[in-house]
């Protein structure tokens, strides 16, 4: 049986009246974050400090990732009014960097890129945010990954999530090798590419060190390395809890393969810090 959740996860209370704010201004716009639909435990102090990650074309997910807390079913159409939207609501915020996420939309011809092109868009004419695009592997589709790419992201990132063993069980539907080419591209084009794994689903420390040689391999130049925690009785179960000093040791491990940066941690997940570490790497 699992040990009880160690104490390096339990988190202090946020500031309410900074918390409250920032989700006046998204339930204002209509707008949806990744933060609450994945039951992110950073989301207090992120709220507080004025900063979300949006969750753009819905909230109903077409794949069935069994270690996301998003719903899944058959989402509508999208919003064409969404990317205004956002743009309003990153003004209001005063945000200095924008993470954008998507539901993944297999139901759609260019899996959402046409929406993602139009946020970042919409960002860029109408605020000061660098923006970073973290986008489903949209099937592959090499044509819908330009489209998104050709708005000009500042940062590309797409999650691995996990080792190549457990995508059966962790990310049906998905493709290591596809997550890969995704960030073989975006690095190509010129644009920061960088991913995420959750650790504690049943990975050994060697299936993690090849990941981080594939990543760097492709020119990956981010990569956020964080503990997974169930977000409902429905996702799989937590293998295993990583101390906080196996984090350490995996980011100095990845400074020394040559990434440019890496945040790794128990409570760290593919957008935290994300302002921080792209200005560092930009710097």
């Amino acid at each position: 049986m699992l040990a009880v959740q160690p104490p390096w996860l339990v988190l202090p209370s946020p500031d309410q009246a900074s918390l409250e704010a920032t989700q006046h201004v998204l339930a204002r716009e209509g707008l949806n974050t990744v933060c609450a639909s994945a039951s992110c435990p950073n989301i207090g102090e992120c709220f507080a400090g004025r900063t979300c990650t949006f969750m753009i074309l819905g909230d109903v997910c077409t794949r069935g990732c069994r270690f996301c807390g998003v719903g899944r079913g058959h989402p509508g159409p999208p919003d064409d009014e969404e990317p205004a939207r956002v743009a309003r609501a990153v003004r209001c915020l005063e945000m200095k960097h924008v993470v954008l996420t998507s539901v993944t939309r297999d139901d759609l011809d260019d899996g959402g890129a046409s929406v993602f092109r139009a946020t970042i868009e919409q960002l860029h004419a109408r605020t000061e945010a660098t923006v970073e695009a973290l986008i489903p592997d949209l099937a592959g589709d090499r044509d819908a990954l330009d489209s998104v790419l050709d708005a000009v992201p500042e940062v590309l990132g797409h999650n691995v999530e996990t080792v190549p063993r457990l995508y059966e069980t962790v990310r049906p539907g998905a493709f290591y090798d596809r997550s890969l080419e995704v960030l073989a591209q975006a690095a190509k084009c010129g644009c920061t590419a960088k991913s995420g794994l959750m650790l504690g689903l049943g990975e050994t420390l060697h299936e993690v060190f090849g990941v981080l040689r594939d990543l760097r391999a492709v020119g990956c130049e981010i990569v956020t390395l964080g503990q997974y925690l169930q977000p409902s009785s429905r996702c799989l179960p937590v293998v295993d809890y990583i101390a906080p000093a196996v984090f350490e040791a995996l980011r100095r491990e990845a400074l020394v393969l040559g990434f440019l940066d890496c945040v790794a941690g128990p409570l760290v997940r593919s957008s935290y810090k994300a302002r921080s570490l792209s200005r560092r790497v930009s710097e």
